[in-house]
């Protein structure tokens, strides 16, 4: 389902990512694990095509997304890869409904189609009585559930989440992951989670660590 080969980035001269490979099946829910400067929001950001490589192949879904054009790179990742930030990233000015219609706008959907399935995403979320709060009227749990849905509009193969719990409380959190592993049982979404909380880490399918921009 996504495969990386012999992946390497560098920043001027400091090499951050070293080779790397990794395979993900279609449905896993994966935990990459480290220290901060380990690599690992890096690679996130290129398996999301959000950065590129400097060497290595890199497929989803049997596509080389870096061989597209920047217009069909684009909308390959609208259509193909959810994301989910540590803080959210949505539009003060915005409902909740809207935030999470975004993608599919930029996609080309009709406004009533983006609608009515953001309503029937945010009904599992729970979020079915705040489709009309402004993100400062939510809390911080409820905000990143606005989040997930938003990465979920487009109905993605797989979603990238990068320390999705990491302004989160506790309880907050704990309902987070459980999320995923509802949403992948229920939606069949294949996720790769950037995180520090061990607990999240350790109940993945797999736990990948990294170190000096290599999988230990």
């Amino acid at each position: 389902m996504l495969e990386a080969n012999n992946i390497t980035k560098k920043y001027g001269d400091v090499e951050v990512l070293k080779n790397i490979s990794i395979k993900i099946k279609e449905n896993e829910l994966i935990s990459i694990v480290g220290a901060s400067g380990a690599g690992k929001t890096t690679l996130l950001q290129i398996l999301g095509t959000l950065e590129h490589p400097d060497s290595g192949e890199y497929i989803l879904n049997s596509q080389k997304p870096f061989e597209l054009s920047p217009k069909q790179l684009a909308k390959f990742r609208n259509e193909q890869i959810g994301f989910v930030f540590q803080f959210h990233q949505l539009l003060p000015e915005f409902t909740a409904l809207e935030n999470a219609i975004l993608p599919a706008l930029i996609r080309g959907d009709l406004k009533t189609d983006a609608e009515k399935r953001a309503k029937e995403i945010f009904k599992f979320l729970n979020l079915n009585q705040r489709d009309t709060h402004k993100p400062s009227q939510l809390s911080g749990g409820e905000q990143q559930r606005v989040a997930v849905a938003r990465s979920l509009i487009n109905q993605p193969k797989v979603v990238l989440a990068d320390e999705p719990s990491g302004n989160l409380d506790t309880k907050n959190s704990e309902e987070l992951h459980q999320l995923f592993f509802d949403l992948r049982e229920n939606f069949g979404h294949t996720f790769i989670i950037v995180t520090h909380n061990e607990h999240l880490a350790s109940i993945s399918d797999r736990k990948l660590e990294m170190a000096d921009g290599k999988f230990i």
